[in-house]
């Protein structure tokens, strides 16, 4: 299995908007590297609160756990996370996994980025989570870098691609909460 330099990912994975690797003053960077591809975070957050005394259950999750903010930036409270979803919609071809690691300048800041691999002809807008580590709120800029993602090529085609057993979070529309299907949610 190697992964798939840049050329590559231009060439096989569709993403859109693509964008290609420049300098941006100013800006977390994003778009196509040497062997990976920078994802940006859209507008649209979803903060975690405790105001309601919920408990976080996958099987029977609260929507009511969030507060939306839609802005250009997202301030994430200190212990905290938020989700969000990337301004990149991708489709994966079936010979391709995918890995998202977080980026150094927000990890570096004590914000960790967790996405679970993306498997073999899985589609859309990725939905991420993003974690305030530290005791002092935290800011996100919408439309900025926020994670990478590294396409790995398989020695050879999976018999069974992520449609092909209709995940459950394949062509999810929009910032997509947790959900067990079968548990009512």
């Amino acid at each position: 299995m190697g992964v798939l330099p840049d050329w590559m990912i231009e060439r096989d994975v569709k993403i859109v908007p693509f964008a290609p690797q420049q300098h941006r003053p100013g800006i977390i960077s994003y778009g196509v590297t040497s062997y990976g591809y920078d994802v940006r975070v859209d507008r649209h957050f979803k903060v975690f609160t405790n105001v309601w005394g919920s408990t976080v259950d996958p099987k029977n999750f609260d929507p009511k756990s969030f507060v939306d903010v839609e802005a250009d930036f997202c301030i994430i409270p200190p212990n905290s996370f938020a989700l969000a979803e990337t301004v990149e919609y991708l489709e994966i071809p079936r010979d391709i996994l995918c890995v998202c690691l977080g980026k150094s300048t927000y990890a570096r800041c004590g914000i960790i980025v967790n996405v679970t691999p993306l498997e073999p002809e899985w589609r859309g807008r990725i939905t991420i989570e993003i974690s305030n580590t530290t005791p002092l709120p935290a800011k996100i800029y919408a439309n900025e870098g926020i994670a990478q993602i590294l396409f790995y090529k398989g020695e050879a085609v999976c018999h069974t691609s992520y449609a092909d057993k209709k995940g459950k979070y394949q062509d999810q529309a929009g910032l997509t909460l947790p959900f067990v299907p079968g548990t009512g949610t």
